[in-house]
């Protein structure tokens, strides 16, 4: 009797290797086939790279995803579309598939788009995530910002929706973490200034990996920065524990 077919998101971390946990790296080799994420362009994206030091090539399957598409909606579905067939076709026929993400599945990710179409087109498949390390831990860590203490909130804003949705933020207590923001990093720079968040801020791009940057947010200047950059605001802090 054959089992049912299984679709499982993998987080395999913001591009540095070793930070995919050991849980993940047992879900990537126990898949029947893993799946990557690719641009229309072709080049090689974190994911693919990251899996790459687990499992053989011959175990990769890469799939269009449109991932530079940010205009045209109607061609960004339907790369989402064939991805879906792509993998509906690779659950039938080989039963277990392990789709690798950057970060966390559940994080803005592909992955939610993918699976909702999977859903649709396999409905007896089971659908799984493995979480995974966000650039916001890898950024904190390698940085020294702390993220929260005591009752402070934490806001993660994709500056994608716009930058009054990142200066609203700034303005509220608590850490802000800014996703996606590189091609107005002076927009962003300028929300700092003005709300008062520039000192203790930092930012960072290619985390872990060759080209790894990161420096004080009040750095930034206005020219474009890589379109995965992160940055983190931290809370006003007056003393220790003071916010418990």
């Amino acid at each position: 009797m054959r089992t049912r077919p299984k679709l499982t998101g993998v987080g395999v971390g913001p591009g540095d290797p070793e930070l995919v946990t050991v849980k993940g790296v047992n879900a990537l080799r126990a898949a029947d086939v893993v799946v990557v994420p690719v641009m229309d362009t072709g080049e090689r994206g974190r994911a693919e790279a990251t899996v790459l030091h687990y499992v053989a090539p011959e175990r990769v399957v890469r799939v269009v995803f449109a991932l530079n598409e940010r205009q045209d909606h109607a061609r960004r579905e339907a790369a989402w579309d064939a991805a879906g067939a792509r993998v509906a076709e690779l659950l039938r026929e080989r039963g277990t598939v392990a789709f690798a993400t950057i970060g966390d599945p559940n994080v803005y990710s592909t992955f939610t788009y993918l699976a909702q179409t999977v859903s649709d087109l396999v409905p007896e498949a089971a659908v799984e995530t493995v979480p995974g390390v966000t650039a916001m831990q890898d950024l904190a860590a390698r940085s020294g910002a702390v993220l929260t203490e005591g009752t402070e909130p934490l806001t993660l804003v994709p500056v994608t929706a716009g930058p009054a949705v990142l200066r609203d933020a700034l303005e509220g207590p608590g850490t802000v973490v800014a996703y996606k923001f590189g091609r107005i990093a002076g927009e962003v720079a300028r929300a700092l200034e003005s709300t008062g968040r520039l000192e203790g801020a930092v930012w960072g791009s290619a985390l872990g990996l060759p080209g790894e940057s990161i420096r004080p947010a009040a750095r930034l200047g206005d020219a474009p920065l890589p379109y995965l950059s992160t940055l983190i605001a931290p809370a006003r802090r007056t003393a220790r524990g003071g916010k418990l």
